[in-house]
């Protein structure tokens, strides 16, 4: 398969090809699915707690004598039903969000996606990008660009040029080739490769180094 390859102008310099080993795989939206939810629930940080009858303040004495108050009788404040008492069945901290999933398969997942992508011609390439750190140039090279709404910038490691003349652009979001993942796949609508990001690419997840 074949990507447009363009060049820092904006223009149209060629074709990419791109390895079938990660761009024409057949796709499963059931393995898609479970990676992502695999990512989410691991990225998930558990902030809501109630306090339990153990954790509450106080109550080692009877809030009232037992007999002679025309009361029910009580053991303990901490109760649930008193005022400042604990929360039943409540959400804890301790609750662990984390899932397990095969190496291989969260890797055949990120080729599947990749692979919708390029069948969707929702990848672009471009050969290099070099220039002062601003967001101007780099914002009027997308708007030349065949971008949808949104982009993905993967970029092969450190480059400040492109990260940081991105960082401020609303709908750009730019990361590392090894560091690709589901969740921004399916949250952005175009991925625009460098074209040393490809090479990359096959190098952390084909092991061709």
């Amino acid at each position: 398969m074949k990507v447009d390859l363009y060049s820092q102008t904006g223009e149209k310099k060629g074709e990419v090809d791109l390895k079938k080993e990660i761009f024409e795989v057949p796709f499963n939206e059931d393995l898609v699915h479970q990676a992502l939810v695999y990512q989410l629930s691991n990225a998930r940080r558990v902030i809501a707690h109630t306090k339990s009858r153990g954790e509450v303040r106080g109550g080692g004495a009877k809030p009232f004598k037992q007999k002679g108050t025309g009361r029910a009788r009580q053991g303990s404040k901490r109760n649930v039903h008193m005022r400042g008492g604990c929360v039943v069945f409540g959400p804890s901290n301790e609750r662990n969000f984390k899932k397990q999933m095969p190496k291989k398969q969260r890797r055949k997942a990120l080729f599947c996606a990749l692979s919708e992508k390029a069948r969707n011609k929702e990848i672009i390439a471009l050969d290099k990008y070099e220039g002062e750190i601003k967001t101007k140039p780099l914002q009027a090279l997308i708007g030349k660009l065949p971008i949808k709404r949104d982009a993905l910038i993967v970029v092969p490691g450190r480059d400040k040029s492109v990260e940081l003349s991105a960082r401020n652009l609303p709908n750009v979001k730019t990361i590392h080739a090894n560091y690709i993942n589901i969740k921004d796949l399916q949250k952005y609508d175009t991925v625009l490769f460098m074209q040393d990001s490809l090479a990359k690419l096959e190098e952390v997840f084909l092991n061709t180094k």
